[in-house]
């Protein structure tokens, strides 16, 4: 991090529909010089509410192997050094010719296979997977990733959204939802990752999980709880046991949520959450400044990434 006050906040939930997305934009349309990166590939929505004026889209591709089957000798070590299970090698029987299979949905492009191929039969082509938009409205730039229907992997879309990042500015990842490898990538390379989740049975057991995850990650988090006057206590008292900061509760409110349904966000219609929005985010750049060793937070803003 070469600026403290120009960090990298990633927002993730470990379910989906806990408000992850809304406080991506909120956070993002109360602060100055934000870079909003959309994560989300498989189901972007950020630009629903942001609504930037779109500049220019980018194919994003992922390399494949291809195998040029004249040069091949049907050895097997492409099969071999593939961790992926991506080629499967049938070898020539006096009945049979051989072939070599690729399954370029498994394919993570690696590059070994084309690498250690004796016969140098093996190339790499590119595959077309999504598209990379970029726009942006007044102060915020936007970035997001939209992975082409039927592809099976988000992280290396995500991985090429995330090139896009400017260290000039606060930039905010909208994270995929759920604790897999899609949010791992999304979250990795953040400064500070926000968890929203919501205090019913379903948000804590999911929360856990996140929880378990960016403590493995050694990614420095607190917790944002979305609906916080509806279900029970469970949430706030896992906080508590495990010493982690709740950043802030957003209560459920009607005039939310129909402003919601029809794309308009919080900050449009109560114009006070602005303020506490920015609070988060300094409270944000405390906990970052103690961990980093310069500055003063209180006792309570501290964060449980043991």
């Amino acid at each position: 991090m070469n600026n403290h006050s120009n960090i990298v906040i990633s927002i993730a939930s470990g379910k989906g529909g806990t408000g992850k997305t809304t406080l991506a934009v909120n956070l993002a349309l109360s602060l100055a010089n934000v870079e909003v990166l959309d994560c989300d590939v498989e189901e972007p929505n950020v630009h629903l509410f942001l609504k930037p004026k779109i500049r220019h889209e980018d194919k994003a591709y992922l390399l494949v192997p291809e195998v040029e089957k004249e040069k091949c000798d049907f050895c097997g070590i492409c099969q071999e050094v593939c961790a992926y299970n991506a080629i499967a090698v049938l070898k020539p029987t006096s009945k049979t010719k051989g072939n070599v299979l690729v399954f370029a949905a498994l394919c993570h492009s690696c590059g070994a296979c084309s690498l250690l191929c004796p016969q140098k039969a093996i190339k790499e082509v590119k595959k077309e997977i999504g598209v990379v938009v970029n726009g942006g409205l007044e102060s915020i730039d936007f970035v997001g990733g939209r992975l082409n229907v039927g592809e099976a992997m988000a992280p290396p879309l995500i991985e090429q959204v995330l090139k896009c990042i400017s260290r000039t500015k606060t930039v905010i990842i909208d994270a995929p939802p759920g604790a897999s490898c899609s949010m791992i990538s999304a979250v990795k390379e953040s400064d500070f990752c926000i968890l929203v989740t919501e205090p019913t049975p379903f948000g804590l057991n999911d929360l856990i999980l996140a929880v378990e995850v960016l403590r493995k990650l050694k990614i420095s988090f607190g917790v944002v709880i979305n609906r916080s006057d509806i279900g029970d206590s469970a949430v706030l008292d896992y906080c508590v046991r495990e010493d982690i900061v709740v950043l802030m509760q957003i209560p459920f409110e009607e005039k939310i949520a129909r402003a919601y349904s029809q794309g308009i966000t919080i900050v449009d219609i109560l114009p006070e959450y602005k303020d506490k929005f920015r609070s988060l985010n300094n409270q944000i750049i405390r906990i970052i400044a103690k961990r980093n060793g310069f500055g003063y937070i209180k006792k309570n803003e501290t964060n449980c990434c043991n």
